[in-house]
């Protein structure tokens, strides 16, 4: 395979941004024929270009973990990595895009190496923590916590809340994080940039919109598969509970059915149950499962 462009670590970062632009994406047909080749023949040009119409996704996703301190040219270059796992691991018969399978392994190579490069001691270890320490900054941004120093209380108590985390860790973690570099500081000592000058222009770019529109599509398709495990009377109150902006009422459906509107909820609720662990079934075999992506992405 054909090398890779690289960050510099000497302020490259729009160069390479420009140089990553000239890979063209693909469509659907070629992306899949590419796929075939590297997976049935061990093709390692195809592979090749497989990664390099992704590189814009990997910086894309890199930017969005730029506040943790660390150079973004290791991030890039991090997410590089779990982008060729991706690609060496892609099943294009599944019937996905190769970007919705590959943003997981991006991301969890993302987070390990910052995971690996923040001291244990700085952010915690538990999965409550790491779950703490990834979207904290998110999640002030929503509720527009963005002042310096220690949040209130209202606002501890809702980011807890929102994360299922005890309020002391929001207080601890918020505390931890305060200590990242400021936006405003210099890339480098010499330089008169400031890592603001590299903020990205927040609007959906065309990976934005590949990837939603592929998310949306593989939620439908499993949406679909799920409900055919179900009766036709479980379909029936499944879709006009659950499925409708206008739901019908317990009554409208009991009187349908002949049953009590007692009867009616006990059948929601069994049809739900059963569409979400067939949903979950399939999206585990259709994706690597979360909790192994960051252990395969170090290998």
């Amino acid at each position: 395979m054909s090398a890779l462009p690289s960050v510099s670590s000497e302020g490259g970062l729009s160069r390479y941004l420009q140089e990553i632009r000239q890979f063209p994406m693909l469509q659907p047909d070629e992306e899949f024929m590419l796929a075939k080749q590297w997976k049935e023949h061990g093709d390692r040009e195809a592979a090749h270009k497989l990664v390099t119409s992704h590189l814009r996704l990997v910086a894309k996703i890199a930017m969005g973990y730029r506040g943790y301190g660390l150079p973004i040219s290791e991030v890039v270059s991090e997410g590089n990595v779990g982008l060729m796992q991706a690609v060496k691991r892609f099943e294009p018969d599944k019937g996905f895009r190769l970007a919705t399978y590959a943003m997981w392994w991006i991301k969890a190579s993302i987070q390990e190496f910052i995971l690996r490069s923040w001291s244990l001691v700085k952010m915690g270890t538990t999965a409550s923590q790491k779950k703490l320490f990834f979207n904290l900054r998110k999640v002030k941004g929503q509720i527009q916590a963005l002042e310096e120093g220690d949040l209130r209380p209202d606002q501890v108590k809702e980011i807890a809340r929102r994360l299922g985390v005890p309020e002391e860790d929001v207080v601890s973690m918020n505390r931890r994080l305060s200590g990242d570099a400021s936006l405003n500081a210099p890339v480098r000592a010499e330089s008169e940039g400031e890592w603001q000058d590299w903020l990205v222009d927040d609007t959906d770019t065309q990976e934005d919109v590949l990837v939603e529109s592929e998310e949306k599509r593989m939620r439908l398709e499993l949406l679909t598969e799920a409900m055919d495990k179900l009766t036709d009377r479980e379909r029936r109150v499944f879709e006009a509970r659950r499925m409708q902006e206008d739901p019908a009422t317990l009554e409208d459906l009991s009187q349908e059915f002949g049953v009590s509107r007692e009867r009616i909820r006990q059948i929601e609720v069994r049809a739900f149950e059963k569409v979400q662990k067939a949903v979950k079934n399939a999206a585990q075999k259709a994706l690597a499962p979360k909790s192994a992506l960051a252990a395969e992405a170090r290998v």
